[in-house]
């Protein structure tokens, strides 16, 4: 291996331009980005320019990018549909892979991945950027030094009241196999289950709808959504029972008609305190025949000079890959646990689609 890992990025939209490649930028003393490839050869060539060596390559053939032998990493950017051939073919070509979120469009893609991870013996690792954030970062460490004790009850936050994504291919169920159930619900699901530490579904029950996504609205964050093209469900819930009994709702939305409103956060309760991120992280317990609950102070001591300065979860999330890689450690975000996500969010849109419970391993 090079001094430096040579990276090279398939997909150069938005998710490239405004997480990985900023955050690799960072890293010019342990990474080189120096191929790039888009469907859209023009994005490509822009993101080498801004972002590429010297000389960085382009194309718009995934193909010809994981097979050239200079790479030992690619990122794989693009619509959920695609990630399960790309990251395939580069694990085979001999690279470690980052894909975006979800691992996969289906279970199936995503057990093929992590197949073709085992088999290549390269790292592979998910997009979760949200374990990286200092009060994830701060919760899971009060979590595995036991303050909580055993964690049986838990909800996953990822609701919008009208932030429906009106560009690229986010409202086409064929190309990303859901809307904000497998979008922002999967950054719910992934926090609450490493929260728990827990990746045994039994079986879930799922609720999804299309009742407000069949309206105009231009009161939309991004603008107003054509309801003819809006062919994905504009929220989901599910109920998920784990094998030991703990349970799980996890809320999902696009477009809902509700002032709680949260993302990628969860509240957790166990049998000796309780959690939750909703307006900050607070830790509740009981001591001395009394309840208390404590609100966590995670900036820099309210000083905003000291705060800028401050690493972003997806300037963490690169930094740790990047450093697994070179030290031959697991990444933070195993496929085996996104496996998971992605077999309970494809478990509630069959039990949805069913009308009945849908249990694991039947």
């Amino acid at each position: 291996m090079a001094d430096k890992l040579r990276v090279g990025i398939i997909g150069c939209g938005g998710i490239a331009n405004g997480k990985h490649l900023p955050a690799l930028t960072r890293l010019k003393d342990k990474v080189e980005l120096v191929s790039f490839c888009d469907i859209i050869p023009e994005k490509a060539a822009l993101a080498a320019k801004e972002y590429g060596v010297v000389g960085a390559k382009t194309t718009d053939d995934y193909e010809k990018l994981v097979s050239d032998p200079a790479l030992d990493v690619v990122h794989v950017l693009t619509p959920n549909s695609s990630h399960a051939d790309i990251t395939i073919a580069a694990l085979e070509a001999g690279k470690h892979v980052m894909s975006e979120k979800p691992m996969a469009k289906t279970a199936a893609d995503a057990k093929r991945m992590l197949d073709a991870k085992n088999k290549s013996g390269k790292k592979l690792t998910v997009g979760y950027q949200s374990r990286h954030r200092a009060d994830s970062v701060y919760l899971k460490a009060a979590i595995d030094r036991g303050d909580l004790g055993e964690i049986y009850w838990a909800k996953g936050h990822a609701v919008r009241r009208r932030a429906v994504p009106t560009w690229g291919v986010f409202l086409d169920e064929e190309k990303q196999g859901g809307g904000p159930l497998i979008d922002i619900g999967t950054h719910a699901l992934d926090l609450t289950l490493w929260m728990m530490n827990n990746y045994k579904p039994k079986y879930v029950v799922g609720s999804v709808y299309h009742k407000l996504g069949q309206k105009d609205s231009p009161a939309n964050a991004w603008g107003a959504w054509d309801p003819k093209l809006f062919t994905v469900e504009d929220s989901a819930m599910g109920f998920v029972v784990m094998e030991d009994g703990a349970s799980i709702i996890l809320e999902a939305s696009w477009a809902l008609n509700s002032l709680q409103i949260d993302e990628a956060k969860c509240s957790l309760c166990g049998t000796e305190g309780g959690a939750d991120m909703m307006g900050g992280l607070r830790i509740n317990g009981e001591s001395f025949g009394k309840l208390w609950h404590t609100n966590v102070e995670l900036g820099g001591g309210g000083v905003a000079f000291y705060d800028s300065g401050a690493e972003k979860d997806y300037q963490r999330e690169a930094r740790l890959w990047i450093d697994a890689i070179l030290n031959d450690t697991d990444p933070v975000v195993l496929p085996e646990q996104a496996l998971v996500v992605s077999q309970i969010l494809e478990g509630i849109y069959t039990s949805a689609r069913e009308g009945k419970p849908f249990y694991f391993g039947e």
